[in-house]
């Protein structure tokens, strides 16, 4: 089946005896089982459930991979991934990421004895220099958040493979409408649900989407004892927005085009970050390896009063610290995502009061940027 199909259909054995259309909301935490000496699918809804096993099954087949799981929010789905290292284990990772998993990897994972290096990994030769006898994994945000920067992934990929090294990458700006690591030569993806996936900021999810059964049966050991599964009334949600996300992926990539475009004319805006002009950094790779360029966009304006105002006086545009719904969102990283990171490190790497990022939705693009005109202008 083809994706758009796919996103409907994946799982062909959703059909209940009902013969509902869409999966039936499982609300059961406890299962009876058929008898002492018969195995039953489903015992308690921390192991498995069976909304959750169709919105599983149904990433599984969009990622291409051996089998997913559903968590309570991405952070949850970053968490559980980590507990695949131990004390004295090094990972290298983009070093410019989302907020919460730098606060992760700083504050959590350290302490508990794993080292990160965080480099620039489009940076080939920097990345094969920092590879270390201890390193187990190559942790990757492709485009970045919120900088934008591409990371070749199939290089990446060559490259662990050589040195016996997993390559994880949060897929969760270009879907895998847009973008397949796992074809690329990844070992995991991770994906925070609660955008584009679920696409209505309505509800929070986290996947995993593992390669191989050897990784699946790790991060269910480590699902399981944890604990942090996705509900089965917001496994419905997120299934839902799967519906319609090819429709909506194309609108939003439309919309972000010709947004991005009319910033890069704005007088008032000092610098765009968006990977779909053809003269960025790293448009050649994610012309090859992504069939899309995502609605995220990242500038940097003249002043910080003028960030400000644009908060204040947008109309359409909303002030807030998510992205990926059907909603155009502007976020101030320096206030929100990447609040928790020191002044210095966050300046250094361009995030300052002059800063904003957003989030592209499916209005009309010329409304939108006649919002942004007006909050600049007016």
């Amino acid at each position: 089946m083809k994706f758009e199909t796919l996103c409907l259909h994946a799982d062909l054995n959703k059909k209940d005896e009902w013969g509902t259309l869409n999966q039936a909301i499982c609300q059961s935490a406890t299962f009876v089982h058929k008898g002492v000496d018969e195995d039953s699918p489903y015992s308690y809804s921390r192991l498995s459930n069976p909304t959750r096993a169709h919105l599983e099954n149904t990433v599984n087949a969009l990622e291409g991979g051996y089998r997913s799981y559903a968590f309570s929010s991405g952070m949850t789905a970053i968490t559980v991934t980590m507990m695949l290292f131990k004390r004295g284990d090094h990972i290298i990772s983009t070093y410019d990421l989302y907020g919460g998993a730098l606060r992760l990897f700083n504050n959590v994972c350290n302490s508990n004895g794993i080292e990160f290096s965080f480099i620039d990994t489009s940076d080939l030769e920097l990345l094969k220099s920092s590879i270390k006898p201890n390193t187990k994994a190559i942790y990757i945000e492709t485009p970045s958040n919120p900088l934008m920067q591409v990371t070749d992934i199939l290089a990446i990929a060559e490259i662990a493979k050589k040195h016996n090294i997993l390559v994880i990458v949060d897929n969760t700006f270009l879907t895998p409408y847009y973008q397949r690591p796992l074809e690329l030569g990844a070992s995991i993806v991770i994906h925070s649900g609660t955008k584009y996936l679920g696409g209505h900021n309505d509800t929070l999810a986290g996947f995993v989407v593992c390669k191989n059964e050897e990784l699946a049966q790790k991060i269910l050991y480590f699902s399981k004892t944890i604990g942090g599964q996705l509900s089965p009334f917001d496994c419905f949600l997120i299934e839902r927005g799967i519906k319609t996300l090819p429709i909506r992926m194309d609108k939003i990539n439309d919309n972000a085009y010709k947004i991005a475009t009319w910033l890069r004319e704005c007088d008032k805006i000092k610098k765009v970050y968006y990977v779909g002009f053809n003269d960025y950094k790293g448009y050649d790779i994610i012309k090859k390896q992504s069939s899309g360029f995502g609605g995220m966009i990242s500038i940097e304006v003249e002043s910080e009063e003028l960030a400000k105002k644009i908060l204040r006086d947008v109309k359409i545009f909303q002030y807030a610290e998510s992205l990926g719904g059907v909603d155009s969102l502007i976020t101030y990283p320096m206030r929100q995502t990447h609040a928790d990171l020191p002044k210095e490190e966050r300046e250094a790497k361009g995030i300052n009061e002059r800063f904003l990022r957003i989030s592209v939705g499916i209005e009309n693009p010329y409304d939108l940027i006649n919002d942004l005109k007006g909050a600049i202008y007016d």
